[in-house]
């Protein structure tokens, strides 16, 4: 456990390189505070033994000066010191959560489908968050409270070393329940992060299907279920709380065991005439100043235990290595004709096989259709196609060349998605639809939106192409939004394309633009069409039917509905279904 500790606070360290002049600007500042703790201490002897004890009260008008003076000093190098180190902090955090976040961008979709959105968005902004707040104050707390510490140590033994070591007694002690508190604290945290990760997935979740929870009336049960995760986020905070003010009564105790000896024996070294009263009054205030930084440095610790147990959540994500990447010899093709071959492709999630010897040849321009019961396996196709996954066996090739061999940015370059989801971005119409290339001209997207049979509508909305359409483009209906996506793909203008049920949830008007506007989309392209409804791939070049990950017809619409398998029944059972 001390080596991942260790190795949590050398991977801090590493952010923090690009900031060390801030860093030595602050420990400058620091040093002022210090040296002026350690002054005030100092100055208590000539105090005592040379203006009250031997009565020389002329000095006693340059008192104030010296007041005045050692606060001013202390004033400016405390900002300096409090501005640098809490600007270095808050960077060294913002580059963490730059990083978290872009790596979390890289990974590949089948971490996505292993963790929960609200995991992630918990760890991005809660556990960075914990780092933030206390990166600031823990930074600045540590640099000061220990050259404070160090400065009124060496006050200390410099003044009597024998009352020093009497003083220092009693520090050892605090060591043990302050090691045991930190590690409690570590371990809450980070169970307790873990809980507000669940708080925050199920309120993603919720919010996200607001629309059913209405419908069912089940909001009571939603409610329940939010006061259980908040309860149990409760439950792990309360007891971190409790272990972090047991901290301060723990040390406040010791440290008085330690003044009281100091008190004790001091005085019976004035009496013995050993040291001077302004001596013991100058060597009190250092140990009663030196004991403030101990208690700080404790309740410090607390802070970076909760630090570290939040850092070790953040670095698990950047820890986690893609599933699919670039090969070491990727390469770019210069000009994809579409071409595409599925080569005896085996596929499962986790243990559950999907895809059998899954074989396939498409040649340019081709479109064909891919069809079958739920589960059979069309959209699999389409994700190992995308490459989201990367097949178990065999394998699948652009023009000849594997997948795994073209670089991941040629292969998006060169392939368009039109989703059933239909996923729109809460800004404006037209940069949703240059949204997969940000250079297209205005002129440009329009096009794109007169192909889609997109641009009378977007013309009739308030402020046109600058419309902004809201959180997934629920201001639009079903149908717009859908010619959105496909004036998205036109743009985008890939040599392949992929539609995964982009007219399921179409009502027959809208499906009928909709259909115009995927063919003008389809025109040329190398097009994978995966469909429930049989009239809309009814002219595709080929129509392969999957059942159970398997390929068990595959010819044109009117050849399959010749023979008695299973396209003829799913074309029946829908031709009823409309009747």
């Amino acid at each position: 456990m001390k080596e991942k500790t260790r190795h949590v606070y050398q991977r801090l360290l590493v952010y923090s390189r690009a900031y060390a002049g801030r860093i030595i600007l602050a420990i400058i500042g620091s040093l002022g505070v210090a040296g002026v703790d350690v002054a005030s201490a100092q100055l208590m002897r000539p105090l005592v033994d040379h203006i009250i004890t031997a009565g020389n009260y002329a000095l006693v008008n340059i008192v104030p000066f010296i007041i005045v003076g050692l606060a001013a000093i202390k004033g400016v190098s405390r900002y300096i010191q409090e501005y640098f180190i809490k600007t270095a902090g808050q960077l060294v955090v913002q580059d963490i959560r730059n990083h978290l976040y872009s790596h979390t961008m890289g990974l590949s979709m089948g971490y996505y489908a292993r963790t929960t959105t609200g995991n992630l968005m918990s760890r991005i902004l809660n556990d960075v968050g914990v780092l933030q707040r206390s990166a600031a104050d823990v930074l600045v707390e540590v640099v000061r409270e220990s050259f404070t510490l160090i400065g009124l140590t060496a006050s200390a033994f410099y003044s009597d070393w024998r009352l020093a070591v009497v003083a220092f007694l009693v520090l050892p002690a605090a060591v043990l329940p302050a090691s045991v508190i930190g590690r409690k604290i570590k371990q809450y945290t980070r169970r307790s992060q873990s809980t507000l990760g669940n708080l925050t997935a199920l309120l993603q979740e919720t919010f996200a299907g607001v629309k059913v929870i209405k419908a069912f009336g089940t909001e009571s049960l939603e409610d329940r279920r939010f006061r259980n995760e908040n309860l149990a986020f409760y439950r792990f905070i309360r007891k971190t709380l409790k272990y972090d003010s047991a901290s301060a009564p723990v040390v406040e105790i010791l440290a008085s065991l330690g003044v009281a000896g100091v008190v004790w024996y001091g005085l019976h070294r004035v009496i013995t005439g050993a040291i001077t009263q302004g001596e013991l009054f100058a060597f009190i205030a250092s140990v009663l100043m030196m004991y403030g930084p101990v208690k700080k440095l404790v309740k410090i610790s607390n802070s970076i235990q909760r630090s570290v147990g939040a850092a070790e959540r953040v670095f698990e994500i950047m820890d986690e290595v893609p599933d699919i990447a670039d090969a070491e010899d990727g390469r770019s093709l210069s000009s994809v004709q579409g071409k595409v071959e599925f080569d005896h492709v085996h596929f499962g999630y986790g243990d559950e096989p999907v895809l059998h010897d899954f074989c396939l040849t498409v040649e340019p321009g081709q479109a064909i259709a891919l069809v079958g019961p739920s589960g059979a396996g069309k959209s699999t196709v389409a994700a190992l196609l995308a490459r989201f996954y990367d097949p178990q066996q065999g394998g699948i090739r652009i023009d000849g060349v594997d997948l795994r061999q073209i670089t991941l940015a040629c292969l998006k370059d060169n392939l368009a998605l039109v989703d059933q989801e239909t996923f729109l971005f809460n800004d404006t119409i037209g940069n949703n639809i240059r949204y997969g290339r940000r250079e297209a001209s205005q002129a440009e997207v329009e096009e794109a939106a007169r192909q889609a049979y997109a641009d009378d509508f977007i013309r009739l909305l308030p402020n046109g192409y600058e419309t902004s359409i809201g959180d997934r483009g629920l201001r639009l209906s079903g149908g717009q939004r859908q010619r959105i996506c496909i004036a998205r793909a036109i743009l985008r203008d890939s040599p392949i394309l992929i539609l995964d049920e982009a007219t399921s949830a179409l009502d027959t008007e809208s499906e009928s633009m909709v259909q115009n506007a995927l063919a003008n989309l389809m025109r040329n392209r190398t097009t994978f069409v995966i469909a429930h409804r049989l009239s809309t791939i009814m002219h595709a070049d080929r129509i392969v039917v999957l059942e159970e990950g398997r390929v068990v017809e595959s010819g044109t619409h009117n050849e399959l509905l010749g023979r008695s398998g299973l396209y003829r029944k799913l074309y029946e059972m829908q031709f009823k279904e409309s009747a």
